[in-house]
């Protein structure tokens, strides 16, 4: 059962006077986060924010991320999204924890349940070469709750590629475009659908690509409406932003 779930089950035992107010005011003041030392976990996330924390796993040592992981089963957690780790450390979690692992975008997913998907998003790339970033687009808005259609290697070099593609398009609450070289998938992109574009830039290129930023630059610099971009190589962070788009209620 997810935090926020919890917090309600627990505020109707008080109305129902199953459970004092008092036991779940102490409920409540233990939950907000817990200090390890090297981290403090944010237990109350996922009831501020509908989703709970992620570990970012880059320059952490595999023994503090098992901490980490350890703290938040014993919290009732499942579906832990850990990004930015190599083999090695997916293989040390692997022998601790029930996990599975994408080596090509380094995202693990400790932990794991089945989770229905809702909505739709695409995650489309420009090329092959880019498919690392759109899996963590694509595995983090699937562990999020969402349903998921990949394009890959779609890009303007070929444009009837991603011409052909255009149904799955025209029904997306949201579309991620990862691109690298020059970045221009997201304006095509964005010039055709009705909904939020994330453009997601790429380190792929030649040397005058530096590394991504003639990408960036390229997306924040879009002719169409409706794109937003997020940092270089940031395919967890569009793939979150997707999920909150497809799954926000009320929309007319």
């Amino acid at each position: 059962m997810e935090k926020k779930e919890k917090t309600i089950e627990m505020l109707r035992q008080v109305q129902a006077g199953t459970l004092s107010p008092e036991q779940a005011a102490l409920q409540l003041k233990l939950a907000p986060f817990e200090d390890l030392g090297y981290a403090k976990i944010d237990h109350h996330r996922a009831l501020r924010q509908g989703a709970a924390e992620v570990i970012y796993g880059q320059s952490k040592t595999p023994e503090q991320i098992a901490g980490i992981v350890q703290a938040m089963e014993q919290r009732g957690g499942s579906n832990i999204l850990i990004t930015r780790i190599p083999a090695q450390t997916a293989d040390y979690l692997a022998q601790r924890f029930p996990l599975n692992y994408e080596p090509l975008a380094k995202l693990a997913v400790a932990l794991p349940r089945p989770v229905e998907g809702r909505g739709s998003i695409v995650v489309a790339t420009g090329g092959t070469s880019d498919m690392g970033v759109a899996e963590e687009a694509a595995i983090t808005a699937e562990t999020l709750g969402n349903r998921v259609t990949r394009l890959y290697d779609v890009g303007v070099a070929g444009l009837h590629r991603l011409l052909r593609s255009l149904e799955p398009l025209m029904q997306a609450r949201a579309v991620v475009a990862v691109a690298g070289m020059e970045g221009a998938l997201a304006s095509v992109v964005g010039g055709l659908v009705d909904c939020p574009v994330i453009a997601v830039p790429t380190s792929v290129g030649y040397g005058a690509s530096f590394g991504g930023v003639s990408a960036l630059l390229s997306m924040l610099n879009s002719c169409a409406s409706g794109v937003s971009v997020v940092n270089i190589d940031n395919g967890f962070g569009a793939g979150f932003l997707a999920s909150r788009i497809n799954q926000m209620e009320g929309i007319q």
